[in-house]
């Protein structure tokens, strides 16, 4: 639901039986897109399928990790025995969607980006696929729950921030998502138009490398030489760097009250979240005094790389940062990259210091190991 917590679906209970297995009855009734039931073996298909779905740009086996073996009951239950107790398991499996056995045996990307793989159980059936541009569904009126109020619906890929906000101002979109924050309040005097905002579950972080002990690409002291030791080892350089940062500011000056300043993966409201853990308090003098006491009281140089074309205003964010860093002699350079480029270059550990992010979309911490 809106708050990431599991509602029943194809899955219509679940209940643990021993430390170890879960028991999940199935919606009677379920009817795939072109007439077939859904059952059990659908289930197990699915999560055969699961880690190391064809072409895809990351597997879902993380959520079975703890999966060990499926039962089949009976065509309606299941029981999921797990490899150690594992009470997240509901929350885990909420994140893996169901494909058909009949359709899915043997399919390749192609067949799914056709549509002929594209066989679901839900409100709306696929009707068209153009990757990149747009996807047109039309209502299933054997859907098990209530009714959609659309009879078609199309979601049209409009990747240009201004172009998103143009076309629902013109009147060829309904509706918008991830709309930019330099348009909020111009929005918010249509009177057009409705605004809608939650906080999201995405985390934009700071992360360095902690996989050299050595010098470090990006990373000198202030003469250009390389470092000998890793500094971002030391507690209290990454406590420097951490409380060198006006969290509040950004939130209001870059992101334009489009964010809020965390000290913790999740956000209030989502059943994770620890009200006793606040945002580290900005304190640049108290800054100083740690990177003086790691031995660095002079500071040294650090190149900071970014998307520039992932994260709401992540290049913006950035050179903010570097900005606060290089205050307290951390001099600091922003290296600004396509996400094609940043993505590639990071799985290989070649940045320092990198601008990211993460969405712990279970709604609960672990997620994030």
């Amino acid at each position: 639901d809106a708050r990431v917590r599991p509602q029943p679906g194809l899955a219509e209970s679940w209940r643990a039986i021993s430390d170890t297995v879960w028991e999940f009855k199935l919606r009677p009734g379920v009817k795939w897109h072109d007439g077939r039931d859904f059952t059990a073996d659908d289930v197990v298909f699915t999560f055969e399928r699961a880690p190391n779905v064809p072409n895809s740009p990351g597997g879902f086996g993380g959520f079975l990790r703890m999966v060990e073996r499926v039962e089949v009951v009976d065509p309606l239950t299941l029981r999921i025995h797990t490899k150690a107790p594992h009470p997240l398991l509901p929350v885990d499996l909420s994140y893996i969607f169901i494909v058909s056995r009949h359709a899915g045996q043997g399919a390749s990307t192609e067949d799914y980006n056709s549509g002929r793989a594209a066989i679901g159980t839900g409100p709306y059936r696929l009707r068209a696929h153009t990757p990149g541009e747009r996807v047109e569904f039309e209502r299933n009126d054997a859907y098990y729950g209530p009714r959609e109020p659309w009879a078609r619906a199309i979601w049209r890929v409009i990747a240009n921030d201004s172009g998103r906000t143009a076309a629902l101002l013109a009147g060829d979109v309904d509706l918008i998502d991830q709309v930019p924050s330099s348009d909020i309040e111009r929005l918010r005097r249509e009177t057009r138009v409705a605004l809608h905002q939650i906080q999201g579950l995405r985390m934009i972080y700071l992360q360095a490398d902690f996989s050299r002990d050595g010098a470090l690409p990006g990373v000198t002291d202030n003469n250009g030489q390389p470092i000998a030791a890793n500094p971002f080892r030391d507690v209290r350089v990454r406590r420097a760097l951490s409380i060198a940062i006006n969290r509040q500011g950004l939130t209001e000056r870059v992101m334009e009250g489009t964010a809020a300043p965390s000290g913790q993966w999740l956000p209030p409201g989502v059943y994770s979240y620890n009200p006793a853990v606040p945002p580290p308090a900005y304190d640049p003098d108290g800054a100083r005094r740690l990177l003086a006491e790691a031995g660095f009281p002079q500071g040294f140089r650090v190149t900071l790389t970014t998307p520039n074309d992932r994260y709401p205003n992540d290049a913006r964010t950035a050179q903010a940062v570097a900005q606060m860093w290089t205050r307290i002699g951390i001099r600091t350079e922003v290296q600004a990259l396509p996400w094609s480029s940043f993505s590639a270059r990071a799985s290989r550990q070649e940045f320092a210091m990198r601008l990211a992010g993460w969405g712990s979309s279970t709604g609960e911490a672990s997620y994030a190991a």
